[in-house]
Parts: C-alpha cells; sequence; structure tokens
C-alpha cells in the first residue's frame, strides 16, 4: 500500500511572483493545490517538511495528506518542486488533488531476485538495467512499494519485460501498446588484445653495425716528386 504522508500547510491568499517572494521572505516555501476539476488553493509550507520529504526519495509516489489550516486533510501528489539554481532550496511546490476514484501515474522502483543463482550472471553475464522504475496506473490507497522480477533462470542473452513482473498488484503500465524491456542479461564484454610490435632484428653475429657513413677511403699516396733534370754537357771548344 502506497505511503500516506501528513503535511501541514498554511493557506496565502495572493498569487504571482511578488507574493511568493514575500512569502519566501517570511521562511516559507509557496505551494499550489490543483486539480479534481476544483479552483487551486494557494498554500505555503515550512521548508523544513518539504526537505524531509525529499530526503526520502521517491516522493512522486507518495500520497500526502494536505492540512490546510488544520482543517480536513486533502489527498494530493507532490507533482513538481522548484529549486533555486544556486542553493538548491525549494521554491515552489505542485500538489495535484484527487478525486474520489482516480487513478494515478506513479513511477514503482523494480527488484530483482535471485541474482546469485542467475546463470546468465554465473557465466560472466552482466544485469543490464533499462528502466529502475516502472511507470503505472494505480489506485491511490494500493500503489506497490515496488514490483519483483526473478532473474533466477535467466541466461546470457535473455530479455525481461513487464510480463516478467511476478506480480503487478492491480496496476496497468502507462506503456500499453507493448510487451516493453525492463532489463537483459548482457553477455561478458571482451577486451581486444593488441599485440606487441616485434622487436627489431638484431644484427648479424660477428658483424659490428655501420655507425654513420662508412669511412673515406684513403687518399692516394701523393706522386713522388720529378727526378732533377741532368746538368746540360759543356759546350766543345773550336
Amino acid at each position: 500500500m502506497v505511503q500516506t504522508v501528513r503535511i501541514e500547510a498554511v493557506s496565502r491568499e495572493r498569487a504571482g511572483k511578488g507574493a511568493a517572494r514575500a512569502t519566501r521572505r517570511q521562511g516559507r516555501v509557496p505551494a499550489v493545490i490543483y486539480g479534481a476539476k476544483q479552483e487551486a488553493t494557494l498554500i505555503s509550507l515550512d521548508p523544513r517538511d518539504v526537505m524531509k520529504e525529499l530526503a526520502k526519495g521517491g516522493w512522486q509516489s507518495h500520497l500526502y495528506a494536505v492540512a490546510v489550516d488544520g482543517g480536513e486533510p486533502v489527498r494530493a501528489l507532490m507533482r513538481d518542486v522548484q529549486f533555486h539554481p544556486v542553493t538548491d532550496r525549494p521554491l515552489h511546490v505542485d500538489f495535484q488533488r484527487l478525486a474520489p476514484g482516480q487513478k494515478i501515474r506513479v513511477k514503482v522502483p523494480v527488484h530483482f531476485l535471485n541474482e546469485a543463482t542467475c546463470p546468465g550472471l554465473k557465466e560472466g553475464g552482466t544485469l543490464n538495467v533499462v528502466r529502475r522504475e516502472l511507470e503505472v496506473w494505480s489506485d491511490p490507497d494500493e500503489v506497490p512499494e515496488f514490483f519483483e522480477i526473478d532473474v533466477g533462470a535467466a541466461k546470457i542473452g535473455d530479455n525481461l519485460r513487464w510480463s516478467n513482473v511476478k506480480d503487478t498488484k492491480g496496476t496497468k503500465p502507462v506503456i500499453a501498446d507493448r510487451d516493453f524491456m525492463v532489463a537483459t542479461i548482457a553477455p561478458p564484454k571482451v577486451e581486444e588484445v593488441v599485440a606487441a610490435p616485434a622487436a627489431e632484428a638484431a644484427p648479424a653475429k660477428g658483424k659490428a653495425p655501420a655507425k654513420g657513413k662508412a669511412a673515406a677511403a684513403p687518399a692516394k699516396a701523393a706522386a713522388a716528386p720529378a727526378a732533377p733534370a741532368k746538368a746540360a754537357a759543356p759546350a766543345k771548344k773550336k
């Protein structure tokens, strides 16, 4: 059954940005309750109450009983929260009033059972969760806390869909045109092994590697100096 939370509120008369800023200066969070074909009700909240609900998680699936000025609580869902862009403080809260017999659209978390005995996971596969929450239409008083899917017999490559939910608990999926995917058992990732480059061939044994350019051949020996010319013979006397 859905969790019902009582939250105290104080009515406020004026709408608009100026009135909202004035409410914040008083240390409160402006809010509104709308829907069910009724006039919107302007209220303000204690910021500590808002932060407490936001810290719980899953606040969009909780049913709230908003008591305005201590009067009869109004059944509503917290539909939207606006935050300050720097401080993350809540600036405004929207509640949707519920009409009698009205179905509500909520997100319900999904839990996976028997992961320890799943054949696909034992073989190295991975549980790839596509949707951690399933959006459904539900009676306000019968919203499940969670759905369950048993993966105890799932193998690598198996798909787990809406039809694998053990008990839908009277809800109807928002996605109604197909048996949509919730999770898969993905195969193990194979890492590509890159071969190391082959080592450079070692130089032949006994042969020293060439270092730079070969030394120039020694210059030819200089030619021997020419023999001195013979002295001219003396001229004969007449």
